[in-house]
């Protein structure tokens, strides 16, 4: 039987598990098994949060349950991209709830020049290229140094809302704002505001300490 269920689509099996055509047991696990990869790789694109990659795992793997056990036909979108945003979700909360992360991204010296997805979109500017130099420096001259880092955060506590803090934690992983808005459940065109704002904040900060 488990070689049919492969060609069969997601919803196929959740309606059959939810009108006990399948076992219930079975098709769980065969989706759990199916989507493990997924959840590790956004473990690995979360990791730089400042979670612990196997407890991040376990968040995802409990996301993904949660997403086989909630999924709406009528109301989501397809299972994969509702299984993704579970997971996401899952282990966003987990980290914000840890008290583990102090902005730990920044400390990583590559925060502020990792490529966002979005960045080649039309009208998308990656976040290194708006903050970077007048100067044309290259990148090597234009890592932060630790002093440098930790002025910064400070500016960051000071300046970015709660709100966009949470934005730059997730764009920081690579997630789309579009991704974002969904884990943060906010629509996409505050979560872009946000991300416009704290742009221009960061920018504004670092010409004012060149």
């Amino acid at each position: 039987m488990g070689k049919s269920w492969e060609d069969l689509s997601d919803e196929q099996l959740i309606s059959g598990m939810r009108d006990e055509s399948f076992n219930e047991s079975d098709i769980m696990d065969f989706l759990m098994n199916k989507y493990k990869n997924l959840v590790r790789k956004k473990a690995v694109s979360m990791f730089i949060l400042g979670a612990d990659r196997d407890d991040l795992i376990q968040e995802g793997m409990i996301g993904l349950f949660k997403a086989i056990r909630d999924y709406d036909f009528g109301r989501d979108a397809g299972f994969a991209t509702f299984a993704e945003l579970c997971i996401s979700r899952q282990m966003y909360s987990a980290i914000k709830a840890s008290n583990r992360k102090k902005h730990a991204p920044l400390n990583s010296y590559i925060s502020l020049y990792s490529q966002n997805s979005d960045s080649n979109s039309e009208g998308e500017v990656a976040l290194e290229d708006v903050l970077e130099s007048d100067a044309g420096s290259t990148p090597e001259q234009r890592v932060i140094d630790k002093e440098d880092l930790e002025a910064l955060e400070k500016e960051i506590d000071n300046s970015l809302s709660s709100f966009e803090r949470q934005v730059l934690d997730l764009y920081i992983t690579g997630m789309s704002i579009k991704d974002i808005s969904g884990v943060l459940g906010r629509d996409e065109k505050s979560t872009d505001n946000a991300m416009q704002r704290i742009k221009n904040k960061l920018r504004k900060y670092l010409k004012g300490n060149a």
